[in-house]
């Protein structure tokens, strides 16, 4: 017997003895039927001085079949008792967060500077790469998605679906945003999403390799809206400040992680991207919870189905013997005719 078998309601065997109490104490089923009286009926009784009654046949089954029907009676008890293969206790993620990323699809990052596997690639590309696998490590948060440039949308609301957010990733390109760089609305917008939001922990990655060109709102009175909101907003420049067709306003960036209670990351090539977002795993560990809710597989349709089965052997080979029996009787009446 395997060691994680348990038996989840053992007192149902205490019913066992509950055929053996019933025969004894009920009295025997009385079934009435029409009787045939001789014309000679009253002399036999005058000649044999016997006075009729009530009888009763009372049918005696065979040792058998008080085998057959006390092991349906145990298999069904057995199926009642809920017997169950447990597994061990699961360490379950805790949903604790909203952890949104609002990226850059403006024009610049359409620039081919980086390298993956030694080939030139988009800024986009590489970064859209390395987001799949940080997206994915992040079961159990509720993942969004805000993409911006001259202007800013929703790409994905808050879910726990990590497939469709990806799926979601996927389906964005360079321009679809507009080509200029607005990282005030993006912050805005991402507030706005937010606020729409009841879980308490905000946490949001703001990737972008420009500069705010925006007028409608400034980035950090944007980041002091999310502020007041307790947004964390960690911030990552995309490319090398120092290297050609690169303009990013690392400044302003420190200063938006700095006033929300985040930090700034530098990235300038995939690498240095993907250590970034290993140390933000870091500064916002996924959160787990053992709970006593460990798998189950239910066994009780073994005992039930082997009760049943026993049932259906017992029913046929009660008629065949009846039918043997009823074949022996017509071949006596046939010799005696």
């Amino acid at each position: 017997m395997p060691a994680n078998f348990e038996i989840a309601h053992l007192w149902v065997f205490f019913l066992l003895p509950l055929p053996f109490l019933v025969y004894w104490i009920l009295p025997a089923l009385r079934i009435r039927s029409a009787s045939l009286r001789l014309p000679t009926y009253e002399r036999a009784l005058d000649y044999t001085g016997e006075k009729p009654r009530k009888s009763a046949f009372v049918r005696r089954r065979s040792i058998f079949n008080w085998v057959v029907l006390m092991l349906v009676w145990a298999l069904i008890l057995a199926s009642l008792s809920s017997p169950q293969l447990v597994g061990e206790p699961e360490m379950k993620v805790k949903t604790s967060r909203n952890f949104l990323i609002a990226a850059d699809i403006s024009f610049s990052m359409a620039e081919r500077d980086w390298e993956i596997d030694g080939a030139k690639v988009r800024r986009w590309d590489a970064v859209k790469s390395l987001m799949h696998e940080f997206i994915q490590k992040r079961e159990g948060d509720r993942m969004g998605l805000i993409f911006f440039g001259s202007s800013a949308y929703i790409q994905a609301p808050f879910t726990p679906d990590l497939g469709t957010v990806n799926q979601l990733l996927d389906e964005a390109d360079v321009g679809m945003a507009g080509q200029m760089t607005h990282i005030g609305k993006a912050i805005a917008k991402s507030v706005e999403l937010f606020d729409k939001d009841t879980i308490e922990t905000k946490v949001m990655l703001l990737l972008t390799d420009g500069v705010d060109a925006g007028t409608e709102i400034l980035p950090l009175d944007a980041a002091n809206l999310a502020k007041e909101d307790s947004i964390l907003i960690y911030t990552i420049g995309i490319g090398d400040p120092a290297g050609v067709g690169v303009d990013l306003d690392e400044e302003t960036l420190q200063e938006i992680a700095e006033m929300t209670g985040g930090q700034y990351f530098q990235a300038k090539d995939e690498v240095r991207l993907q250590e970034i977002y290993t140390e933000v795993d870091k500064l916002e560990p996924i959160e787990y919870e053992e709970t006593e809710n460990r798998p189950t597989t239910l066994l009780y349709y073994y005992p039930l189905s082997a009760a049943l089965g026993l049932l259906l052997l017992l029913m046929f080979f009660e008629s065949l013997i009846q039918l043997i029996r009823n074949s022996r009787q017509n071949g006596k009446e046939v010799t005696l005719g």
